[in-house]
């Protein structure tokens, strides 16, 4: 039950501007739940497995995307003719790299500060402020005028996205907003991206694990409950959003996470938990 619970707490918040990893790290601390102990191995093999789910969820919604984006790259590295299509495919791509350089540089420092609940607090009411200050800039830039520099600020955001609270999609929104692009067209860019960067991720910290091996076998019926609960919901939130954003703007999400991040320092400061 817990591992279904936190598979639809991942599928919905991975994609959802709200912070998949700061809700992961919430849900527990506020039931109580210790269902991995201290084998910090165990919980990182639970982490990818939701994750993944997720990665099937937007991969089932946006499959024509993706076929389109990596025929058009391919085509673009096989033909050394340069298309709109394939640009935006090898810039997509890239932008994986400064998130993938600080999770592998900076892991032990982002392991202490994950045990930080009043930081994720923070984060998630600054963040928050910053997606609304970024969405009221306005801007209608489609994914056709993706180029180089537009790939490197988000990368950087994304970056950003390894403390619990920040919300991958959450800083990449932003950051797509502060370069002018449309909700829509943001949302979807947001949604590709995290396309490499979950299956990297995923595929490094399997093999760190020791693959099947570091799954004990009486976790791994609820390792598989738990990746498919986040397959659904993350499907059902990458329709949601990109249906949402075409008539109202992230406002709602802002409040959401200001009032959860005060929520928690309260909790902190009557010592409930």
């Amino acid at each position: 039950m817990h591992a279904i619970v936190l598979g639809i707490v991942q599928g919905l918040t991975e994609f959802l501007p709200v912070s998949s990893s700061g809700h992961l790290q919430l849900v527990p601390w506020l039931f109580g739940w210790d269902d991995f102990g201290d084998n910090q191995d165990l919980e990182t093999a639970f982490d990818v497995a939701v994750h993944l789910g997720t990665l099937v969820g937007v991969l089932a919604y946006l499959w024509r995307d993706v076929v389109k984006l990596v025929g058009a790259g391919l085509t673009m590295a096989v033909r050394r003719e340069p298309t709109q299509e394939g640009k935006t495919a090898w810039l997509l791509l890239a932008t994986i790299l400064p998130a993938s350089i600080v999770g592998v540089l900076g892991g032990d420092l982002l392991d202490k500060l994950d045990d930080d609940i009043w930081l994720t607090a923070l984060t998630l009411i600054g963040f928050g402020l910053l997606l609304l200050v970024a969405d009221r800039l306005g801007g209608t830039r489609s994914a056709d005028t993706f180029g180089w520099r537009d790939a490197a600020v988000l990368g950087l955001a994304q970056a950003c996205a390894l403390q619990p609270g920040v919300s991958r999609s959450g800083v990449t929104v932003t950051a797509a907003r502060w370069l002018r692009f449309d909700r829509s067209d943001a949302a979807r860019l947001v949604f590709l991206m995290s396309i490499p960067i979950i299956a990297g991720a995923g595929v490094y910290s399997f093999l760190d694990i020791g693959g099947l091996d570091g799954i004990p076998d009486d976790f791994r019926a609820p390792f598989l409950w738990g990746m498919a609960s986040s397959a659904v919901t993350g499907f059902v939130a990458v329709w949601g959003l990109l249906k949402f954003v075409r008539t109202r703007n992230f406002t709602p999400f802002v409040i959401y996470r200001v009032l959860l991040g005060l929520a928690v320092l309260g909790i902190l400061a009557t010592g409930w938990r």
